[in-house]
């Protein structure tokens, strides 16, 4: 199999194969988004002649993290808008027929990540029998900062959603030279990356540019236009620069991403400023009312996308992933809890009613479960339910694996799920995340996912029954609760959903 491939925009040549994949590396979908293209929409990638090494990965979206195994940002770094392609090395579109395409959005709170992670490799979803594509957008706030009107040209919200728009359009129209099928497309996204998923579902731009969704974790609610406006009045001044398109555009990526995570911890530090003193997330989709127009729950409840077949996937332990890294406050007084609760609107009655499902769980732990179910767990129950009554076909499914025990212990936790379902176990990076190298009944389960993911892309059948409201009887648990690995409030999932009936998601508020 030749590993020159023709694309929109030129030839691209990829790895050797391995491993029984061919790897495309750091394929330009889209003009570097800085000059006098930065705030815009994506524009469409320049030609190049003769044939382009794509055997690494390109550049990252501007951030501070670094993350295990994969690049880093550095200042400068301007040609971020690419993707990646992992096709089987035999069989594709020269037998005649063409292969299912998995499109992957990676999370990170809209603030990190890229396609690089090692967990994000695609070599075994490929042997599965897809083509799978991951990419890089604009995050931050390259990608959803607000940036105010110059008089002449607006710089549009939600630039890292149409960036994804763009790499979709890339799929649509270069996906065939790699042997995929550009109308058999599967958009997939776990946290950040699975809202980012139900945005699409629900916007024109992105309308037939895929029949088929995965939602790992999705996380909810988006913002108001309001709290856009209000975190850029905190990270300009905190880079001393005015809060104008001119001020802004001026202010070097650098000197935003600094200032952006200042802003951060000043929210940590001070207790009065609400939500966000408790976990802050000052980027994300807005609903602006003509690019989003709601929240992505709101726009599929009224029938957005029935036309979509929709797979739904949360973690039974999410947020115990943030309290063992330290991004969340600790919660270890009952004032503390009420004062968590108070702040995000919940029930009075929301904390104790959750110690009684689990009475032996500490102050942490109901805070802890809480906090995930609030931004996660709830949030994709809620979508995959709303998707089901408006008449799309729903799959839901919960991933339950822990591991306890006298050695290193994982929670069912926020981002456990994915080295699993895309067969990633042997990945050093990982083991964080999984406990440990993994055992034989890890790879057992880790195959029945990767199964389940190309099912579903290839037929939409990911060997469940779909769902009719978010019933427990048509719920697909991945992985079982090891009773040493901490508390499990899921036990009794009807008694937990029953518990949030009472809460109403809104776009955030400053």
């Amino acid at each position: 199999m030749t590993s020159v491939f023709d694309t929109v925009s030129g030839r691209v040549r990829g790895r050797a194969p391995d491993r029984g994949a061919v790897a495309v590396l750091g394929i330009p979908y889209a003009e570097p988004p800085f000059g006098a293209a930065r705030f815009r929409e994506p524009r469409p990638r320049h030609a190049w002649t003769g044939i382009r090494d794509c055997v690494e990965f390109g550049p990252v979206s501007p951030q501070s993290a670094e993350l295990p195994g994969a690049p880093s940002w550095s200042p400068g770094d301007e040609d971020i808008l690419g993707l990646n392609v992992w096709t089987p090395e035999s069989g594709n579109g020269a037998a005649g027929r063409r292969l299912p395409v998995l499109v992957w959005i990676h999370g990170g709170a809209y603030t990190f990540g890229s396609s690089a992670q090692p967990d994000f490799d695609g070599t075994a979803l490929a042997r599965a029998g897809l083509v799978v594509v991951t990419l890089n957008y604009r995050i931050g706030f390259e990608g959803f900062g607000h940036v105010p009107d110059d008089g002449e040209d607006a710089c549009p919200p939600n630039r890292g959603l149409l960036d994804q728009i763009a790499a979709l359009e890339w799929v649509r129209d270069s996906i065939a030279s790699f042997g995929g099928d550009p109308d058999n497309v599967t958009v997939a996204g776990q946290s950040a990356g699975a809202t980012s998923v139900a945005c699409l579902m629900t916007m024109d731009g992105a309308r037939g540019l895929f029949r088929r969704a995965i939602a790992h974790s999705a996380v909810g609610p988006v913002f108001a236009p309001e709290l856009a406006e209000h975190v850029t009045r905190q990270v300009a001044a905190e880079a001393a620069i005015a809060a104008t398109h001119a001020g802004l555009a001026a202010a070097s990526a650098h000197t935003l991403v600094r200032a952006s995570d200042a802003v951060v911890e000043g929210f940590r530090q001070d207790p009065h400023s609400g939500r966000l003193s408790w976990d802050p997330v000052i980027f994300g989709p807005v609903a602006d009312g003509h690019l989003l127009r709601a929240d992505p729950l709101d726009l599929v409840a009224a029938g957005a996308a029935p036309d979509i077949d929709l797979l739904v996937c949360h973690t039974t332990q999410e947020y115990w992933l943030m309290g063992a890294v330290g991004s969340c406050a600790e919660v270890t007084t009952e004032e503390e809890l009420a004062r968590f609760a108070e702040d995000f609107g919940l029930p009075d009655s929301l904390p104790a009613d959750y110690r009684r499902l689990v009475p032996e769980a500490t102050v942490r732990d109901v805070h802890l479960a809480v906090y995930g179910d609030l931004s996660f767990g709830e949030y994709s129950n809620r979508l995959a339910a709303a998707h089901a009554r408006s008449g799309g076909r729903t799959f839901l499914s919960r991933f339950a694996r822990q591991r306890g025990g006298s050695g290193p212990g994982a929670y069912a936790w926020h981002c456990a799920d994915i080295p699993f379902a895309f067969g990633n176990l042997a990945e050093e990076s990982v083991h964080f995340l999984i406990g440990g190298p993994p055992t034989p009944a890890d790879h057992r389960l880790s195959d029945r996912m990767v199964a389940a993911w190309a099912g579903f892309a290839a037929t939409g059948d990911p060997g469940w029954e779909p769902v009719a409201d978010a019933s427990p009887d048509a719920i697909r648990i991945w992985g079982t609760v090891d009773p040493a690995a901490g508390p499990d409030f899921w036990r009794d999932d009807e008694a937990l959903r029953a518990l949030w009936r009472a809460f109403t998601y809104r776009p955030e508020q400053p």
